[in-house]
């Protein structure tokens, strides 16, 4: 390597041959080890993956979370950093300078950096709406994150009090496979945000609530209010509440054509799936907690 920047990136991949060599190429040059976790692709995502340098482990999917803190616990890291990457991310350049020097001689209480992500849709930048800047935490001293046990919605969390620094360059969310695969990943999600939501009421499974004691104020404050006014909202006039919050409050419509498009799909259409999800998970099982565990394994793949 060209400097002492030392960094662990862990991604985790299925079926991600159109998006992996690029996310690994903006990784190049600042980093130690690129660790994949890999659940079972059937098409050239290992094979691309390797030729590029990462170490791949396969393992079975259960959910993000997951997986994700078993690549966490079993990447081998001898690095000072680690960092999150999703396939269908990237650096910008701006953020591969920062890192060439940001990491180093950092201060000791210096414990994680919050990086801005920008979201494209159909090469559309989503400025508005509330998605920019949206900042996440994504690279932590190693030994010192985890990531939140939950079905959807995970954060990385430290522990309270710890100092966090911001950079200044971008992390770009970018996903190339189409509107069908958009519409599958989200069905998907669905399901698995429903999960969370059907816990905060049914107490289904034990919560993890480390994020509201830790100090990233965007996460929670966006955890807060999820569970403590959305949650409680009528179904179906949240998801309507929330779209116009998004569209028209938070200055949506600013983001022409295809940001209408994003903001309908991701901020209504998605959110209404999940209600409508909800709605008939609850009347088939009556509340009945056992007949809600049957249903979510027997129909959505579940187990909880």
């Amino acid at each position: 390597m060209a400097n002492n920047t030392k960094i662990t990136v862990v991604i985790l991949t299925h079926n991600e041959e159109i998006h992996i060599e690029r996310c690994i190429r903006s990784l190049q040059g600042i980093t130690s080890k690129i660790f994949i976790v890999d659940s079972f692709s059937s098409d050239r995502t290992v094979e691309i993956a390797g030729s590029l340098g990462a170490v791949v482990a396969k393992r079975k999917w259960k959910n993000y979370a997951d997986q994700f803190q078993w690549g966490l616990d079993n990447c081998g890291a001898n690095s000072e950093w680690i960092m999150r990457m999703d396939a269908d991310e990237y650096l910008e350049p701006d953020l591969q300078a920062e890192l060439q020097t940001a990491l180093n001689g950092v201060p000791e209480e210096t414990v994680g950096f919050y990086i801005r992500r920008k979201v494209f849709f159909y090469g559309k930048w989503i400025r508005h709406g509330g998605f920019y800047p949206h900042t996440l935490m994504r690279i932590w001293r190693s030994g010192q994150g985890r990531i939140e046990q939950r079905w959807m919605d995970e954060h990385i969390v430290l522990s309270a009090g710890s100092k966090t620094e911001m950079l200044q360059g971008h992390l770009v969310d970018d996903n190339l496979k189409g509107i069908t695969f958009w519409i599958n990943k989200h069905n998907s999600y669905a399901s698995r945000e429903m999960v969370d939501l059907l816990n905060n009421k049914y107490q289904l499974l034990e919560r993890d609530e480390s994020l509201k004691e830790n100090d990233d104020p965007q996460a929670k404050w966006k955890r807060i209010m999820k569970d403590g006014v959305y949650t409680k909202l009528p179904l179906g006039l949240r998801s309507t509440l929330y779209f116009f919050y998004r569209y028209f409050l938070r200055l949506g419509f600013l983001d022409g054509s295809k940001g209408f498009l994003w903001h309908f799909m991701q901020g209504y259409w998605y959110r209404m799936l999940v209600d409508v999800k909800i709605m008939e998970i609850e009347e088939r099982s009556g509340g009945d907690v056992e007949k809600i565990r049957k249903i979510l394994y027997e129909e959505h793949g579940i187990k909880l």
